[in-house]
């Protein structure tokens, strides 16, 4: 049995291109399905002042699953399902500059965290007006503004169909910033995500190397992945989850700086403010990571299609 603290990376050119997108698209559909909720309840809780409307997670779910049903949880959906493009061009960059890096340096830390930041600001630049609009959409609920901007018709299955509250969303943005409006956020976008894939990448390779040297030879390399992911998602998140608060205030509530924004929230809600959301997100990322692996395995060999290394960073899904 070969010796799992040598474990092989399967690079770009060793990768069949049309099952790895093909596959990829489809794997990040399902993934996409299965944690929206946690996207919609992880905006909300960070947007909300205090605790006025949730008390964490759970409780927002079962507020919004008794209030609006299933579909409440899945508002915006359709129009964040156009952020499948910037996916595929996130892992095309990332592979790409791991790539072009490699010349220079053989160190998996370097490529890894330069590769994941150039990749990152790539996919933001597509992904940030998707988003604008979508967050906008999942702070739509019933008999109540909670949002800056609000559809015409009622939520309650009458009146405007899902398309026409993302056509009316996207006029009131053009009301009101025209189309810079599309694009608020985008540098906390930037400070969010590219340290957080920056981060992800070699946080994932240390995890996996330790695991490897804990593990007897006989465990899969599979195992040890499946756990490193999450572990490595979990610091990203913790480390990131400051600056995505801001983020999403800035988007949703239209702020111009990422200064005062941050002030406004330290004098409101204190250090805590800043790790609001965090348990939504963490349950968001933590299945995608463990499904990719299990999905994208085993990646030891040159020939699979789909590879776990390059699979597991939530920022594309």
């Amino acid at each position: 049995m070969e010796d799992k603290r040598n474990i092989q990376i399967i690079e770009w050119e060793h990768l069949d291109k049309k099952k790895f997108y093909v596959f990829g698209v489809a794997m990040t559909m399902m993934i996409r399905v299965s944690v929206y909720p946690f996207t919609l309840i992880r905006t909300r809780l960070q947007v909300q002042k205090g605790r006025s409307l949730y008390h964490g997670t759970f409780d927002a779910f079962i507020k919004i699953l008794r209030a609006d049903g299933v579909t409440g949880l899945y508002r915006g959906f359709l129009v964040n399902t156009f952020t499948l493009i910037s996916g595929q061009c996130y892992v095309t960059t990332y592979e790409l500059t791991r790539k072009f890096v490699a010349d220079y340096s053989q160190s998996n830390t370097v490529k890894s965290l330069v590769a994941g930041g150039s990749a990152s600001l790539v996919a933001q630049s597509i992904t940030v007006p998707i988003d604008v609009v979508s967050q906008h959409l999942m702070m739509q609920r019933k008999g109540e503004k909670v949002g800056r901007f609000h559809v015409r018709g009622n939520l309650e299955g009458q009146g405007v169909v899902a398309f026409g509250q993302t056509k009316d969303i996207i006029r009131q943005i053009l009301r009101a910033d025209g189309l810079r409006g599309f694009y608020r956020g985008y540098v906390a976008s930037l400070l969010t995500y590219i340290p957080n894939s920056a981060v992800w990448w070699p946080f994932y390779h240390f995890y996996a190397e330790q695991l490897s040297y804990l593990c007897p030879k006989e465990c899969p390399h599979i195992v040890f992945q499946a756990i490193s992911g999450p572990l490595a998602a979990a610091t990203a998140s913790i480390l990131t989850n400051p600056m995505d608060v801001i983020r999403t205030r800035v988007q949703v509530e239209g702020k111009n700086s990422i200064i005062l924004t941050f002030r406004q929230l330290m004098a409101e809600e204190g250090p805590w403010g800043l790790m609001k959301g965090l348990s939504a997100r963490s349950s968001q990322r933590t299945p995608s990571t463990i499904l990719l692996t299990w999905m994208g395995g085993p990646y030891e060999r040159p020939q699979t299609p789909l590879r776990l290394r390059h699979k597991l960073d939530s920022n594309t899904w």
